[in-house]
């Protein structure tokens, strides 16, 4: 049977090209799950940030890997433009911190359903639990594909959305690169994004913080010189293999690159749990406690600052007692758990791996894939958008945003 467009992947990237494809051509979506959207669903923690509030630039800036490949996409089809897909379809959108937007049913479902709808309405074909097997060329053009099922579709326009390699569990165990490949495009090595970070340190091992979060505070990804190379200022959470939340997740990427860059396996990075303030403004602030409460003992005026668990674990490594009174103290004391708040260091040595990062970093060369259509420069007729591209953002919205983009790029030059 032959088609005007061929969509491979029913994720975001996909479900958006269809959507735009389907508004001037005969479309058919093939997805390998028995279902749509499965890694869609569990965006933003089920609820779907979908796009950020942000401007184009603060998009851009926030996905450093690509992210200036998508000046040209962002132009036809920005974040207002998600935003207005959406509500012109009945769905109330909200937006909380950071400018993370979401659906105000606080489901993924919505907007996963809001997609089947919109397939339905524009009469796309949709096959599912059938896998793409090949795609087929005919005079080094596009001609259509075969799926694993033995069936053969045509069409002179294919768009490739199957996926990164993240949360293979969904589907995206990459296949997607497999079949660029196999086109004679390069795939660059992948890595996870977006990933929480893993550490052997004692307090670590012995969980000593497990399941402890920190609000707003820095984090810093330190070189072997001590410079930063990285600093993000979000929440923060310790588990029983390092540490997470989104302060550490966007940091990871950055823990990886030194390992590499440096060639060790330990990477030291610096946590300001007091971001707000200076050293002198802690001690003048300490120095007014103890005046005021002189028989107070460190642990109480310390979680004045901190949440006590934290509090009581500095004054611990600084070789303090925690019950001892606080004008006990010697300045020198004071100063190096003042110097511990705002600089305490330790030692990473990883991130998890792929399968649980929240996305893929590398992916197909940027230099092979026309930034205006998404079309590839090698194969014409091959369009290829959303996680396959070599681009990857921070968490809060933005790689949805560039998946939405260049998927809608895609399907709308999809067209003759």
């Amino acid at each position: 049977m032959k088609y005007d467009v061929i969509v491979i992947g029913g994720g975001a990237g996909g479900l958006m090209a269809a959507a735009a494809a389907a508004q001037s051509g005969k479309v058919l979506l093939i997805e390998k799950n028995h279902s749509l959207g499965k890694k869609l669903l569990l965006t933003g923690g089920g609820r779907c940030n979908l796009t950020t509030s942000y401007s184009t630039d603060t998009i851009i800036e926030n996905i450093p890997c690509g992210g200036k490949f998508l000046h040209s996409a962002l132009s036809k089809f920005d974040n207002e433009d998600i935003m207005d897909f959406f509500t012109s379809r009945g769905i109330s959108l909200k937006e909380e911190d950071h400018g993370r937007i979401f659906p105000c049913t606080d489901s993924a479902e919505t907007i996963l359903s809001a997609f089947i709808s919109e397939l339905k309405k524009l009469k796309v074909n949709v096959i599912l639990g059938d896998a793409v097997s090949e795609i087929t060329t005919s005079s080094q053009r596009i001609s259509g594909v075969k799926t694993a099922w033995g069936k053969k579709f045509f069409a002179d326009k294919v768009i490739l959305a199957a996926g990164g390699a993240s949360f293979s569990a969904t589907g995206s165990n990459g296949d997607g690169y497999r079949l660029l490949k196999a086109l004679g495009h390069t795939v660059t090595p992948l890595y996870p994004g977006e990933v929480p970070i893993t550490s052997s340190e004692n307090f670590i091992k012995k969980a000593t913080l497990q399941g402890l979060s920190l609000q707003d505070v820095t984090l810093s990804v330190l070189n072997k010189r001590g410079k930063s190379v990285a600093k993000h200022r979000l929440d923060l959470i310790f588990t029983h293999f390092g540490i997470s939340g989104p302060c550490a997740l966007r940091c990871s990427t950055f823990v990886q690159n030194l390992q590499k860059k440096e060639n060790t396996s330990d990477v030291t990075v610096s946590l300001n749990s007091m971001p707000d303030y200076s050293a002198a403004e802690l001690a003048e602030s300490l120095n007014r406690r103890i005046y005021e409460n002189p028989g107070k003992t460190l642990k109480s005026l310390i979680k004045k600052w901190l949440p006590e668990r934290y509090g009581v674990f500095l004054i611990k490594i600084c070789d303090l007692d925690e019950e001892a009174p606080v004008k006990s103290t010697t300045e020198p004391q004071r100063k190096k758990l003042i110097d511990t708040v705002l600089d305490f260091r330790f030692k990473v040595n990883g991130t998890l791996p792929l399968d649980k990062g929240f996305v893929t970093c590398g992916g197909v060369s940027l230099k092979e894939i026309n930034p205006k259509t998404m079309e590839s420069k090698l194969v014409p007729g091959l369009f290829v958008c959303g996680e396959l591209l070599d681009i990857s953002g921070y968490t809060g919205g933005y790689n949805l945003t560039a998946a939405f983009s260049t998927g809608h790029c895609a399907g709308t030059l999809n067209k003759d």
